[in-house]
């Protein structure tokens, strides 16, 4: 509908929720929140202030300390791309974006190490039509369920240098991330696992040659099974890190009515 006669739409709709669903596609930041197991580290979070004050007002204030990467988070393309865009140069195209979901759920329970192929793109786009550019693409492999259970999550009990070797959990073949790039102009990709890479990766390739191309990633994302295939959007708006590879992503998906 016209606003004021301006000729410009009214998307008020949108944003109070009348006309669709906003779904929270991220995990919360906290004490569980899982990271690579090489930062043993995790989610720092420290009391400065909580209480009433001598003024007679409540006043509560909070430090953090995070790695980049780790829980639900950006990877900007210069995490494995060298003069690609970092964290705060990621262009708001690449971060608001139509989405369309390739589910693997089913092959993904049956292989922990399963990688989304070409074959997976290709018969998505026989149902759904062809991947449109400036898409956000995401994968749901349906590990997002195994969350709470972090060695279910990883595919290990292991922490530090000593349980890389041991991870499991899908990701996104090589071949496949050579295809998108190749053929489709998309602005990003998602998936609800560690890694774009599956668990048992050595060289990070998918990494590479997506990230290469400046498409941003957007890892251990969550409720993808409540977006459909096609129509819905993403609102993923990353902490802006001056110079950074990566950070804390809020991240939220748009279903419209």
């Amino acid at each position: 509908m016209p606003a004021g006669g301006s000729g410009d739409a009214d998307h008020s709709a949108i944003f109070d929720g009348t006309a669709g669903e906003w779904v929270d596609l991220g995990h919360a930041f906290g004490p569980s929140t899982i990271y690579w197991p090489t930062d043993t580290a995790g989610f720092r979070h420290t009391e400065l202030a909580f209480g009433n004050t001598d003024a007679g007002y409540f006043y509560a204030s909070y430090s953090f300390a995070s790695a980049e990467h780790g829980g639900t988070h950006l990877d900007a393309p210069m995490h494995f791309a060298e003069g690609r865009y970092a964290a705060d140069e990621v262009p708001l195209s690449s971060l608001i974006a139509p989405a369309s979901v390739v589910d693997v759920s089913a092959a993904a329970a049956a292989d922990p190490d399963y990688l989304v192929s070409v074959a997976d793109l290709t018969a998505w786009e026989a149902e759904h039509g062809e991947i449109a550019e400036g898409t956000a693409l995401l994968i749901r492999t349906g590990w997002s369920s195994r969350w709470s259970d972090r060695t279910a999550y990883l595919g290990t009990d292991l922490t530090g240098p000593d349980a890389v070797p041991e991870l499991h959990f899908p990701g996104i073949g090589t071949d496949a991330a050579q295809w998108l790039v190749e053929n489709r102009a998309i602005a990003a990709i998602g998936i609800d696992t560690p890694s774009i890479d599956y668990g048992q990766s050595t060289d990070f390739q998918s990494h590479v040659i997506l990230y290469s191309e400046n498409i941003v990633g957007f890892e251990n994302l969550t409720n993808l099974d409540r977006l459909p295939a096609t129509g819905a959007g993403i609102v993923a708006l990353p902490m802006k890190i001056e110079g950074g590879s990566g950070g804390p992503l809020r991240v939220v998906g748009w279903v419209p009515g």
